[in-house]
């Protein structure tokens, strides 16, 4: 299995919510082209093929989530 490099620089995190499609893109420093692998459970794994790092994050679904998780506490 490759190794991905994971906030191995001191970067800044960038975000942006589209409340239409209720989806959450966190990108560690400025958004850029990257490819995306599906973990499940509606994350999306943005990562640089090239250099070998995760570069962000997708979560599908992120406002009915935290609702769901709130009102199961």
């Amino acid at each position: 299995m490759e190794t991905l490099n994971i906030l191995e620089s001191a970067g800044t995190l960038d975000w942006e919510y589209d409340e239409e499609a209720d989806v959450l893109y966190i990108s560690i420093g400025k958004p850029r082209p990257a490819l995306g692998t599906d973990i499940g459970e509606g994350v999306i794994v943005r990562y640089d093929e090239a250099k070998k790092e995760v570069v962000g994050l997708t979560i599908m679904g992120f406002r009915a989530r935290t609702l769901q998780s709130l009102a199961a506490r």
